[in-house]
Order: structure tokens, then sequence, then C-alpha cells
């Protein structure tokens, strides 16, 4: 039964000012200015950025790979070290990285990098803190001037303006959140996990695992310098089912025309139709049969014929659906096991190889996708790092 999700107002959110400065615009921008997209082939060579968990024995920070897309074959760059990079996001043009440090309240922190796309050079820009505990997801709007954390331990959103060398302010502002769920242990209080713009950059979505909630703002297209890059009161809440815990989220390549969000607690994705920033919900279907409790990453291919889910914990793999090209709804067809904790995956843009970062058995797998089936095929190339838990692809400049 087609249901609408019911809205409430922004009751449950605190906005705190971190600036009060409002002298000017953030930088010279031009608002209408055209940026380059993320990925400019389809084949051939691509970066693979690695994030970990950092220990003095494992991983020491961002790594980076040469990845053939057409082959699976991958080959080691280079590694910038840095205190738990549990999440990266790149800017439009992939000139900049910027990465969350997972750590407690003292100890987290976002970092600018800079790129060199043709020599694979990375260079830390500067550091920020993030006045809030564990973050564990980072986005950028597609103009590149707003950066946002959303902060699992803390409860909250934190906001940061993207100066025009690439490096970031202080937190212009940070949202905190309330409220809980019916499990006591993993929902007794807020808790954002993921934070990410509509395919249209007009709103801002964030899922709130602890208060079964998924959270939408209007974004402010031009900011004052010292704003957030979100309209004052515009919060809206989407009331999901009582412990579903929603941990992260993807929209269908075809304008984001529906919506998928993956339940960590419940192991369930729900399908929403999406438009103009409103949802209503069609479809609940199992991604995990185990009653594991953690479901983690979820993706549509890029040609939004298949859809993925990763489960940790108890038979750690990814679910496999089709999805219904007039409707949306998913059919489940597989189920691919992985190494041991797969917290995330990624698929090439030309939807040949699909990426698992196995954190507990220190690689990242390579699977080859059935184009016609979208069943995967392990390849055996890993690739051996200590800890991987994000991975993110960006283009090449070599030319020979």
């Amino acid at each position: 039964m087609i249901k609408k999700i019911a809205m409430a107002g922004m009751a449950t959110a605190l906005l705190i000012s971190c600036t009060g400065n409002r002298s000017g615009k953030a930088g010279d921008r031009n608002a209408s200015e055209k940026t380059l997209p993320a990925i400019e082939t389809m084949s051939g060579d691509l970066f693979l950025l690695a994030g970990t968990y950092t220990s003095e024995e494992g991983s020491k920070g961002i790594y980076l790979y040469r990845f053939n897309t057409d082959t699976g074959n991958s080959d080691s760059v280079s590694m910038v070290e840095v205190d738990n990079p549990s999440y990266l996001t790149l800017s439009p043009d992939e000139q900049f990285i910027y990465t969350a440090s997972e750590n407690n309240e003292s100890g987290s922190a976002v970092h600018a990098f800079s790129f060199d796309k043709r020599s694979g050079k990375i260079e830390l820009l500067n550091s920020r803190p993030v006045n809030s505990s564990a973050p564990c997801y980072i986005t950028i709007d597609s103009k590149g001037r707003n950066v946002h954390t959303a902060n699992y331990g803390g409860g909250t959103i934190t906001s940061f303006q993207v100066k025009e060398d690439g490096t970031l302010t202080s937190a212009v502002s940070m949202i905190a959140f309330n409220g809980s769920g019916p499990d006591s242990v993993r929902q007794e209080s807020a808790h954002l996990h993921c934070v990410r713009y509509s395919p249209d950059g007009q709103y801002l979505f964030a899922a709130d695992l602890g208060s079964d909630k998924l959270y939408r703002f209007d974004v402010n297209d031009t900011p004052f310098e010292g704003q957030p890059g979100l309209m004052d009161n515009s919060l809206k809440e989407f009331i999901l089912p009582a412990g579903i815990g929603p941990r992260h989220f993807d929209f269908h390549p075809d304008g984001g025309r529906y919506f998928y969000l993956l339940g960590e607690l419940s192991g369930e994705v729900i399908v929403f139709d999406y438009a103009f920033g409103e949802l209503t919900q069609k479809q609940i279907i199992a991604a995990d049969s185990t009653g594991a409790r953690g479901s983690a990453d979820i993706h549509v291919s890029p040609d939004g014929r298949f859809l993925y889910a990763s489960n940790r914990l108890q038979a750690d793999g990814i679910a496999i659906f089709s999805i219904d090209p007039d409707e949306g709804i998913l059919t489940k067809t597989g189920y691919q096991l992985t190494a041991k904790h797969p917290r995330n995956f990624v698929i090439t843009p030309n939807g040949k190889f699909l990426l698992v970062a196995g954190r507990d058995d220190n690689k990242i797998q390579v699977f080859r996708i059935d184009t016609e089936t979208g069943l995967l095929t392990d390849t055996h190339q890993d690739i051996p790092v200590s800890k991987p838990v994000c991975l993110k692809f960006a283009g090449t400049d070599r030319n020979d």
C-alpha cells in the first residue's frame, strides 16, 4: 500500500551559530559558474581513494590507488597520514579532498587536502575541529561552497564553508537533534549517520539512526560569510517505521525520482517516490534475513537497473536487487558473500565493477558485475589495506 510519510515541524533540533560574521558573501564564486563533472570518463584508469581506521600497527590515513575500470587491476600510488579518515568527499572539480576524523569530541576534526590528479599527490591544507563526537559522514554541495558532517556520537550536523583556496573555515553552525527509538542500547539518543544533497541541490537530507527520522533542510544558495548554507526554520521531519535505524540512503540516477533508504537495525530497504523534496513510501523489503542488525551501505547502479545493500555481523555480504523501471520497486535477485564487515562499497561509473571495503579482513575486494543480471563475481584481485572503511573514485589527468 502506498503511504504518505508523516511530517512534523522543527521542535527536535537546535541550531547553534558558531560565528556572528555576516559582513559579506562567502568568497567570490559566481553562483552560475559551472563545475566539471566528478568523473569524466566511463572506462580506463581512475583513482581509487580509501579511507581507513588508523592505528600504530595498521593503516596511517588515506590510501590512493590507480584502478582500471576495464580489467579490475590496481596499483598503489600514494598515501597521506591523517587520523581515522572514516569518510571522504571530493570537491566538484576534484581538486580538493575533504575527510572527517571519526574520534571523540576532543579529537574529531575535518581536514582539507589538495589533490594533484596527474601525480596523485595529496597534501594537507588545513584542519578544523568538528566540536562534536564521532563524525562518520561528510558531504559537499555541487558548487563546492559548503561542507557538512553527520556526527554519530554527538547527534549533530556541523557545517563549514569552503574558501577559494579549498581550505575550510571554522564551523559556522552546529545543529543538535534530540529524540530516541525503541532500541534502548542503539537508540537512546539522536545518532546522525548520513547527510547528502538531493540531486538538484535544493535540499539537504540527513538520516538519524537514533530517532528513526529523516530530516530535510532547504538549501540557502547564497549564504553570507559565516552563515551555514541552509535556510533558517526550514527543517522538516519524515517519521520512519520504529526501530528501523536509518543509516544510509541513495537516489535513483534518473533525476532522483526514487529514494532508497537502508535501515541498519531492521536490515530493510524502504523505497520512496521522490519529487520536489517530498517522499512517498511505497515498499519495504528485507536486505538482511539473519537479524544481524548491522546493515551498512546502499547504492544504485549507474544505469539505474540494480540496487545493492551491504550487511555486517552475520553472513557478511551484499544483497542484490533488480529495480522495476516503471515503479522503482525492488525484487531481490541474489546475495554475494564478502570479506568481513563490508562497511562501505563503491561501483565504477561504467557499472562493470563493485568494490567492497572489508574492514575486518583488511582488504578491498573487487567484484565484477554481470550487466544483465546485476549478480557479482569475485575477481580475486584484492587490494590489501588495513581497516578500509570508505571508498571513492576520482578521475585522472594522465595523458600517457
